[in-house]
């Protein structure tokens, strides 16, 4: 229920032009927040634009994006309750195939972006006690083929979480981490279109080595995102992140994110690896057989 005194809190959310950040603004807004809703693109600010959703020009990678935000709400006389640093791209190729320069970008965008947002931001949460909600993934703990950069800085996030949350809360600020499953979101079509384009890249050996790979994943990622949550009903745990008066220090999104966490710590690595390749073997091309190592029946 929306209080009188939510009127008089910002929010900030990065990556709010489509799916779940989009879905989150929306729904704070709803709540009576006031929502600065981080996007990249003109027509991007048009279509998020709304009654308690304030659209700002952000590329987290850009420091000067970044300093005009943290100027924004210096000039606002209303608390800074929030910052979800929802932004992300994802990128899967095998670890010896994807080029040192993406290896770059994702961990600029997926992790030192949402440090700089979240040092930009610090001194006015400080001030009103507020709270960081960092958005990872499953991925964040579990790093299944193909997710080595994605989950490598899914997993430095999880940890830069947990550090940043015993440096602040004797200071009053909560740091808060939500690790959604399957969204049904842009995000794994445009990941899904970013792993063809960099198989295209690969040399006639990696293809040979890893081409029935990173098919099987897409059909994966594919199926995974269809039966997956919806962006609102992923939104609802994030905002739940945002109003709890006290919040977990971190929240699953969808009943595969669950499974995995809950069952995770109890399974060796190479059962695991098992579930992990028996499910994706589901997904193997029929036509190239048994002939990739990756599916093949291991004892």
């Amino acid at each position: 229920m929306t209080t009188s005194s939510e009127t008089q809190k910002l929010v900030v959310v990065t990556g709010a032009s489509t799916g779940m950040g989009a879905a989150t603004a929306r729904e704070l807004a709803r709540r009576g927040f006031h929502v600065l809703a981080g996007v990249r693109r003109d027509h991007d600010a048009d279509t998020i634009r709304a009654a308690g959703v304030e659209p700002v020009i952000l590329d987290i990678t850009r420091s000067e994006q970044v300093e005009a935000l943290a100027a924004r709400i210096a000039d606002d006389p209303r608390a800074l309750h929030a910052l979800v640093n929802n932004a992300g791209v994802q990128v899967n190729a095998p670890v010896e195939t994807l080029p040192p320069a993406e290896w770059r970008r994702v961990f600029e965008v997926n992790l030192f972006g949402h440090i700089a947002v979240t040092q930009a931001l610090l001194p006015a949460l400080l001030r009103a006690r507020g709270r960081v909600i960092n958005i990872s993934s499953i991925g964040g703990k579990y790093a299944m083929a193909t997710y080595g950069a994605y989950a490598g800085a899914k997993f430095a996030l999880e940890a830069v979480s947990d550090s940043l949350r015993r440096e602040v809360a004797p200071l009053g600020v909560q740091v808060v981490v939500v690790e959604p499953g399957g969204v049904r979101t842009e995000i794994a079509a445009r990941g899904i279109a970013t792993a063809n384009d960099l198989a295209t890249r690969m040399t006639p050996e990696q293809h040979e080595r890893y081409g029935d790979l990173v098919r099987a994943n897409n059909s994966l990622m594919a199926t995974g995102t269809a039966s997956g949550l919806t962006a609102d009903a992923a939104a609802r745990v994030v905002v739940k992140a945002v109003t709890a008066r006290r919040p977990r220090t971190r929240y699953t999104a969808g009943r595969d994110a669950a499974l995995i966490m809950r069952l995770g710590p109890f399974l060796s690595d190479r059962t695991l690896d098992r579930v992990l390749a028996a499910n994706l073997r589901r997904h193997h091309p029929k036509a190239a057989g048994a002939s990739s190592p990756h599916f093949a029946d291991t004892p």
